[in-house]
């Protein structure tokens, strides 16, 4: 039965979909049967896995809307162990198609629950918002992975988004939880970035992965070439941190 992970943070470029495409490649190396979920209408999570959004004829859009089932939507990949579900700017539409539909924050749950007996782990990029879409993904969900650079407004915005987790707590899915934070852009070199992640670290405690995802070029280079960072460089301190990351996550679920 599969453990749903939603990769979410309102705000932008703090590496989710970065996390959401290595994260699960590095499950499936490590022989975890894997779906990863795009529920951004950007479409990044597919085509960092080579996976050309626009020629997709079923996306998760149809899946919300009940056109498709989870299964019919659902893509191979390069990995054998890796399907996907893509989107693209379809998506975009469903935040306003939903908007009057009937349990509307439980479309997602219904496409996934058929397909929890196929994987171990079903992870979801969210869009860079606190909207319906990200709501969907909060109620599928088991846990919630929140990355955080480390940059100095890091913590702008964490008590808004943790403020919305307990809401969905309290009203869709009381069996919600906080399956970590992941510092992600840490450059060594940097003090602030030691700053900011000491300060998290005293903060959250153990609620902070020991894993820290660093500034790394092949981890920003592999997606132009349609790969994980793990099939682009395996030997790059990205995939090192991906690997790790994912270690951290099996471990945990013990």
């Amino acid at each position: 039965m599969a453990h749903i992970i939603v990769v979410a943070n309102q705000k932008g470029g703090v590496g989710k979909t970065t996390t959401s495409v290595n994260l699960a490649a590095s499950m499936a190396a490590a022989e975890k049967k894997t779906l990863l979920v795009d529920m951004d209408p950007q479409g990044n999570a597919g085509s960092g896995l080579g996976i050309d959004k626009d020629k997709c004829d079923l996306t998760i859009y149809n899946a919300l809307l009940g056109e498709a089932s989870g299964a019919e939507t659902r893509i191979s990949t390069d990995m054998p162990n890796l399907h996907v579900i893509p989107a693209n700017t379809n998506l975009i539409g469903a935040e306003i198609e939903l908007v009057t539909a009937l349990a509307r924050e439980k479309k997602l749950q219904a496409v996934l629950d058929p397909l929890r007996q196929d994987y171990d782990f079903i992870i979801i990029d969210c869009p860079p918002s606190l909207g319906l879409l990200t709501v969907n993904a909060l109620t599928a969900a088991d846990s919630v992975l929140v990355p955080l650079q480390c940059e100095y407004y890091a913590m702008e915005g964490m008590t808004q988004l943790m403020n919305t987790l307990q809401l969905i707590q309290k009203e869709l899915n009381q069996g919600l939880k906080l399956k970590g934070i992941l510092l992600t852009m840490f450059d060594s070199r940097n003090n602030l970035s030691h700053q900011v992640s000491e300060e998290i670290r005293s903060h959250f405690e153990e609620q902070v992965f020991e894993v820290v995802i660093p500034r790394n070029v092949r981890l920003s280079e592999a997606p132009s070439h349609g790969l994980p960072v793990l099939l682009y460089d395996i030997s790059s301190r990205g995939a090192a941190a991906y690997l790790e990351l994912a270690k951290e996550i099996i471990q945990s679920e013990g």
